[in-house]
């Protein structure tokens, strides 16, 4: 059975500079997404994980930085412990996300794989509008 894969892009009214630091800086993350304590060094070969409460729940999420041009993309491997799947590698997504400016608006593009159907999919996408709007009307203000 084949996996599927997302883009969705959302753009900002925010040079790319503040975006990219809307994205690593783990103080601007908490305040968007979920209340979510990000920890890397963002080099390649590092870890990130995410963790946090979530309706009642403690979780620690975690991956591997696997590409970054600082500023402007990252690719990280991501497993989530509420998955209710194995910490193995079959079980972990590839997500990336790319920064482009253009006349003061930046677009920032996310990628996830390995979505196991259709439902999660539409899922996967919402949270990610969701999220990132909520860096939107951070950085927006």
């Amino acid at each position: 059975m084949s996996k599927l894969s997302l883009t969705t892009t959302i753009d900002i009214k925010a040079p790319v500079a503040e975006v990219w630091k809307g994205l690593t800086d783990p103080e601007i993350v908490k305040q968007y997404f979920f209340g979510t304590n990000v920890k890397s060094d963002w080099q390649v070969g590092s870890p990130i994980t995410f963790s946090g409460e979530w309706e009642g729940k403690t979780y620690e999420d975690k991956g591997t930085i696997l590409e970054i041009t600082p500023g402007w993309y990252v690719k990280y491997s991501y497993w989530s412990s509420m998955s209710g799947t194995e910490d193995k590698p079959e079980n972990y997504a590839d997500i990336s996300y790319g920064l482009n400016e253009q006349d003061g608006v930046t677009t920032i593009a996310i990628t996830q794989d390995n979505i196991k159907d259709e439902a999660s999919k539409e899922h996967s996408e919402k949270n990610w509008q969701m999220v990132f709007d909520g860096l939107k009307k951070i950085l927006e203000k």
